[in-house]
């Protein structure tokens, strides 16, 4: 018989470690996919290699989940405060956050890539990261949703 500590650890027949590796992990092959096609069918995404792409996949799984951690962190404190200024606050921080985190997150893809990744257009290329990202996080809430849907 199981002991509770490993009860804990476990939902189903899967542990909760095996289950976050397979959340990250098929979202780094969602990441990975959608960067790959934007690199085939738009000019303002060029990725050097396959390699590039998965690392940068990789990158953008982890600063992207840290990125929602720190936003909802502040989200919080400013939804344990009541009145329209907190309201408001909130909001504006949410927006700060989320936006200058793709700031961020393209000098970090820079940082690490240089020029095995580009992405080119309006505004140094920021317009085609963003709507990389939201593709991707669109494409990871559409796998979520069958996902579950499945169950």
């Amino acid at each position: 018989m199981a002991s509770s500590d490993s009860q804990k650890d476990t939902v189903g027949n899967h542990s909760i470690r095996q289950q976050l590796f397979v959340r990250y992990f098929t979202a780094v092959l969602v990441d990975l996919t959608v960067l790959n096609l934007f690199n085939e069918y738009w000019d303002n995404v060029v990725i050097e290699s396959f390699t590039i792409s998965l690392l940068a996949a990789v990158l953008l799984q982890v600063l992207l989940k840290v990125t929602i951690a720190f936003e909802h962190r502040i989200g919080a404190y400013f939804k344990a405060k009541s009145g329209t200024q907190a309201k408001v606050l909130r909001l504006l921080s949410a927006w700060a956050v989320l936006f200058g985190s793709k700031i961020a997150i393209l000098e970090a893809i820079n940082f690490f890539f240089g020029n095995g990744i580009v992405f080119g257009g309006a505004v140094h290329g920021l317009v085609a990261f963003i709507i990389v990202v939201t593709a991707i996080l669109v494409a990871e809430l559409v796998v979520q949703r069958i996902y579950n849907a499945l169950a």
